[in-house]
């Protein structure tokens, strides 16, 4: 098992550098000049060419992209010219590692941005994450084990609203409604979980379940077909002859064989959540980092830009990763692969 988490960690590395050589090929050596995005259109070439040493944008590609590695591995000093560092000590910062770029518009580490706005997106992905697996999963095998019967079709009928209806109508119903009209929860804001943890949990109900009622309709029809198709198999049919309990066949033989496929539409639905869910956080006003990548892309801020993606295929090369190692926990097949 050891040597297979830790062929899977030197994928997921090589993966993290793939993914870093891309990025920068993309955002910083593309034909467009990224020193005049740093500032409004209106700013002169003398702004622009500060700005470029500042960022280092005028050394070569290569030493660029050192830089780029350098900053992720252990931090980096702005302005990137050493000779304008020392001109001008007022300017001089250093970005901590892991160091995803400057802001010129928000005269901000993209690091200290992403701070700011990462735990706001973490705790809405995670409290939806929860709250989908538990409805989709309990959902799908309640209405497998009742196939063609009335609990059976409701489940699959709530699932197919659920699925049809659009994040943003789903949250606006519930702020709407539950917060304001019927003042069933509180409107909901961000409160730090170390600030006060009732506070921050009340605040992500509402987020929570707009963010989940889609994924739920999705997993309790996976769970459902996969549940399904396992208890028809042989295996599950000896047991049933052998005088084996309904409860330990679901949990121990159907839910089992049935989880692999999940595992994989989880892991993946959680990591790309947790770049951003950008109009769960529009509709509830949380200033996560789907709205930041938002508001980044009106305004042209490549450099922050750049961290958002970077941090998002961080979360989904980190799920593969987990979902890997579930692979092998569940089907010790796996591992010999």
């Amino acid at each position: 098992m050891i040597f297979y988490i830790l062929r899977r960690l030197a994928t997921a590395v090589v993966m993290l550098l793939i993914v870093t050589l891309a990025t920068f090929l993309v955002f910083y050596a593309a034909p467009e000049d990224p020193a005049r995005l740093t500032c409004a259109k209106n700013c002169t070439p003398a702004v622009i060419e500060g700005n470029r040493k500042f960022m280092g944008f005028d050394k070569p590609v290569l030493a660029q992209y050192g830089d780029f590695l350098k900053g992720i591995a252990v931090g980096r000093d702005y302005p990137a010219d050493e000779e304008l560092r020392k001109a001008a000590p007022q300017l001089a910062s250093h970005c901590d590692a892991p160091c995803l770029g400057f802001s010129v518009l928000k005269s901000k580490s993209v690091t200290d941005i992403l701070k700011e706005t990462l735990p706001i997106t973490v705790s809405i992905a995670l409290a939806a994450f929860v709250l989908w697996m538990v409805v989709g999963i309990v959902g799908g095998i309640l209405a497998a084990l009742n196939k063609g019967k009335v609990v059976d079709r409701v489940v699959v009928g709530l699932a197919l609203v659920g699925y049809s209806l659009p994040t943003f109508f789903i949250g606006l119903l519930l702020l709407t409604f539950v917060a304001i009209k019927w003042q069933v929860v509180p409107p909901p804001a961000y409160v730090p979980f170390t600030q006060s943890p009732l506070a921050w949990a009340q605040g992500l109900i509402l987020p929570a379940i707009t963010l989940a009622c889609i994924f739920a309709a999705q997993y309790v029809r996976l769970t459902r077909a996969y549940m399904i198709e396992t208890m028809s198999e042989d295996y599950i049919r000896t047991a049933r002859a052998k005088g084996v309990k309904r409860l330990p066949i679901i949990r121990r033989h159907g839910l089992r064989a049935a989880l692999i496929p999940i595992v994989t539409a989880a892991g993946l639905d959680l990591g790309g959540l947790l770049g951003g869910a950008v109009i769960t956080e529009s509709v509830f006003n949380f200033q996560g980092m789907g709205w930041t990548a938002v508001r980044a892309i009106t305004e042209t801020d490549l450099p922050v830009i750049v961290g958002i993606v970077l941090v998002a295929a961080f979360f989904i090369v980190l799920s593969n990763l987990v979902v890997d190692v579930l692979y092998g926990v569940i089907d010790p097949r796996v591992r010999l692969t």
